[in-house]
């Protein structure tokens, strides 16, 4: 059946009308509503204390994780040593307690050379970064502390980064920039380049570091993930001090730098 023009044209003004019509009951029968429903069917308070527990529980919920980055064998002439580096956190995503240890034993001297643990406060500051703040003891050398102010997270391109400033009891003020890619080769065959900075504001004779940028590791490893938390691999990395510090070492006899073949595992829980 075909409507006539006459028809059509009195059908919508109609319709018009009762749009007219009931939108001020429509509207204040929607500004007597609660925001949800479900305040409407179970109550306020039975809602508010359902919406705090699933706030608790999901958006704050408590969390924790275990990385063992770099426990590894190095290997060249002069002597073989083993270093690890490690990190874990427990908390929320608002508020966490990091802990950080990394360190080096000589096969040589039969000795841990360095060791240091590290306390710190994470919050925060953007979708990818957290600014850390806290406390740094070495063990070795020197049993020194350190007040710690640093941040960590992803970097544009993926480049995982993790940078402080550390302002020891002896005034003594120095940094630390580590950076690592993860270039997947296969689905469980990742390669892996990592570099590390060092700088000092200052000389420090009992430490043999002078000032400026005192060292570099940068290296390339390989690894392969037989299940995701756990991963042999092997690698290459050349360590080098640079500046004052490496005048410093050469004047004592020493080596400024050296390349090692690396061998060690990655885990994670």
């Amino acid at each position: 059946m075909i409507m006539s023009k006459s028809t059509l044209f009195v059908s919508c003004l109609s319709l018009i009308g009762m749009a007219i019509y009931t939108q001020p009951a429509y509207a204040e029968e929607a500004a007597d509503k609660p925001w949800s429903m479900a305040d409407k069917y179970w109550g306020e308070d039975a809602m508010a204390d359902a919406r705090a527990h699933e706030i608790k529980t999901m958006g704050g919920l408590k969390s924790s994780l275990v990385l063992i980055d770099r426990i590894e064998t190095q290997f060249d002439d002069m002597e073989d040593t083993t270093i690890w580096d490690a990190q874990g956190w427990y908390g929320s995503d608002d508020n966490r307690l990091w802990i950080k240890t990394e360190g080096e034993y000589s096969y040589e001297s039969d000795s841990i050379e360095d060791a240091e643990i590290q306390a710190l406060w994470s919050k925060p500051i953007s979708a990818f970064w957290d600014l850390q703040t806290g406390v740094r003891y070495d063990f070795e050398p020197g049993g020194r502390t350190h007040a710690v102010a640093g941040v960590q997270g992803l970097a544009p391109y993926w480049f995982e980064v993790d940078a402080a400033a550390f302002l020891s009891t002896s005034g003594d003020l120095t940094a630390r920039i580590e950076a690592e890619y993860e270039l997947l080769l296969s689905q469980r065959l990742i390669l892996q380049p990592r570099t590390e900075i060092n700088f000092s504001a200052q000389d420090i004779p009992e430490l043999g570091v002078g000032t400026g940028i005192t060292g570099i590791d940068a290296g390339l490893r390989l690894r392969y993930e037989f299940i995701r938390e756990f991963a042999p691999y092997v690698g290459v990395s050349w360590q080098g001090s640079v500046g004052d510090t490496a005048d410093i070492i050469k004047a004592n006899g020493g080596e400024t730098d050296r390349t090692v073949f690396v061998i060690g595992i990655r885990a994670w829980y």
